[in-house]
């Protein structure tokens, strides 16, 4: 994991997203590449572009060439290795478009307020179009913790690969737990807890494993209540998964970018 792309893009949740960027691509000795998306101005039935709709774009222009000399020069003191492009269009196209050689995004899960963007939408749309890992951070984020992680598992093929993603930052964890709620009909899993446990040891990874039987609650309020009752500083999961974690059009990954106030490791 040593190619972090990151968004860049003068908004609320940039801060969170510029710090988390940071904290993995010092601590993996990685490059950083920024990427800063312009979106265009939303123009409704019609094609051409009038005199509001430009004065719209000329502000996003100016408020994004601010932003790239104030963040640019912050980097210059940063000891980490970065790079810097500038894209004009949808945010979630221009991050896919710039994403084939990534092997982590840094997104936000959501963003609390109007106006856009709808970072829960954009990160959604992300994860289930990239082959790379996304991390999505709360917006009131100040540091990534690598000490606690909570590997939340299903035995299906989306859990794997976010297990199989996160293998550099799981190596820097000083406790590693894999939990799993487990339905009473799912005793054919494809892959148990105490496989991925072994997976983890084969790579230096001592991990606890916790099966919670079944509840009344639903897949991400179990995840939450099982990350706040064991401390953990961050949850990985598969994305659009199966198993107890399985999706209604996406549900259990949309509630968890919704409402988890932890980083999310998401990949599928």
């Amino acid at each position: 994991m040593k190619n972090i792309l990151l968004l860049v893009h003068h908004d609320a949740g940039q801060e969170a997203r510029l710090q988390a960027a940071l904290d993995i691509t010092r601590a993996l000795g990685g490059h950083l590449a920024c990427i800063d998306v312009t979106p265009y101005p939303v123009v409704a039935g019609n094609t051409v572009m009038g005199y509001s709709e430009s004065v719209v774009l000329f502000d996003e222009r100016d408020s994004e060439a601010k932003n790239k000399a104030a963040l640019t020069a912050r980097l210059s003191h940063e000891d980490v290795s970065w790079s810097w492009a500038d894209t004009m269009g949808e945010m979630a196209a221009s991050v896919l478009d710039a994403a084939d050689l990534a092997d982590l995004i840094i997104l936000n899960r959501a963003l609390d307020g109007y106006p856009l963007p709808n970072m829960r939408d954009i990160t959604s749309r992300i994860v289930e179009r990239t082959n790379a890992a996304v991390l999505a951070v709360p917006e009131a984020f100040e540091r990534f913790a690598f000490d606690r992680a909570l590997v939340a598992w299903d035995g299906g093929r989306s859990a794997a690969a976010a297990l199989r993603a996160a293998v550099p930052l799981l190596a820097l964890a000083s406790d590693v737990e894999i939990f799993m709620a487990r339905e009473e009909d799912e005793e054919d899993l494809r892959s148990e807890p105490e496989k991925a446990a072994t997976y983890l040891s084969r790579h230096g990874i001592h991990a606890a494993v916790k099966i919670a039987e079944k509840s009344e609650l639903r897949a991400n309020a179990s995840i939450a209540k099982e990350s706040d009752a064991w401390c953990a500083d961050y949850i990985v999961m598969g994305a659009y998964g199966r198993g107890r974690l399985r999706e209604t059009f996406g549900g259990v990954t949309k509630r968890m970018l919704s409402d988890s106030k932890l980083p999310l490791f998401l990949a599928h």
